[in-house]
C-alpha cells in the first residue's frame, strides 16, 4: 500500500477497509486480518493498525470477539456508503462545481459524459461478473 503523506496513516489504512468492504472483498461478519497480520502485510506499526480498527470500531464498521479478532458489521456496507456519499457530496462536489464553472463547461455536455461514463461502468461491472 502506498501511503499519502497529507492524510494519517491509520485513516488510510481504515480508507482501504472500507474500499474492500464496498467492493465485497470483506463481507458483513467475516473475520478480517488481525492487527499484527495486517501490520505486517502493510509493513507499519500494529499500533497504527490498532488506531485503525479502534477508528472503525467507532463508526460501527467492525466489531471484535475478544479472543478471536476482529469482523465486518453488520450493515458496514451501507454504513460506509453513507459516509463516503457525505464526504462527496459535502467535499468533492463542490470542489467538482466549482472547477465546472470555472472552465465554463456547458451543463448539456457535462451530463451526457455523465451518462456515458455511467453505461462504460455498468458494462464493466456485468462484462465482471
Amino acid at each position: 500500500m502506498n501511503f499519502n503523506e497529507h492524510k494519517p496513516i491509520y485513516l488510510q489504512i481504515s480508507d482501504s477497509i472500507c474500499e474492500k468492504i464496498l467492493n465485497d472483498e470483506y463481507r458483513e461478519d467475516e473475520r478480517i486480518p488481525s492487527i499484527r497480520e495486517l501490520g505486517a502485510m502493510l509493513g507499519v506499526n500494529p499500533n497504527t493498525v490498532m488506531r485503525s480498527f479502534e477508528h472503525l470500531k467507532s463508526i460501527d464498521i467492525i466489531y471484535d470477539k475478544r479472543g478471536v479478532g476482529f469482523f465486518i458489521s453488520p450493515n458496514a456496507k451501507c454504513a460506509v456508503k453513507k459516509i463516503y456519499k457525505e464526504e462527496f457530496m459535502n467535499t468533492e462536489l463542490p470542489a467538482i462545481i466549482k472547477k465546472i464553472e470555472l472552465l465554463d463547461i456547458n451543463i448539456n455536455d457535462l451530463t451526457e459524459k455523465i451518462n456515458k461514463e455511467l453505461e462504460k461502468q455498468k458494462n464493466l461491472k456485468v462484462n465482471h461478473t
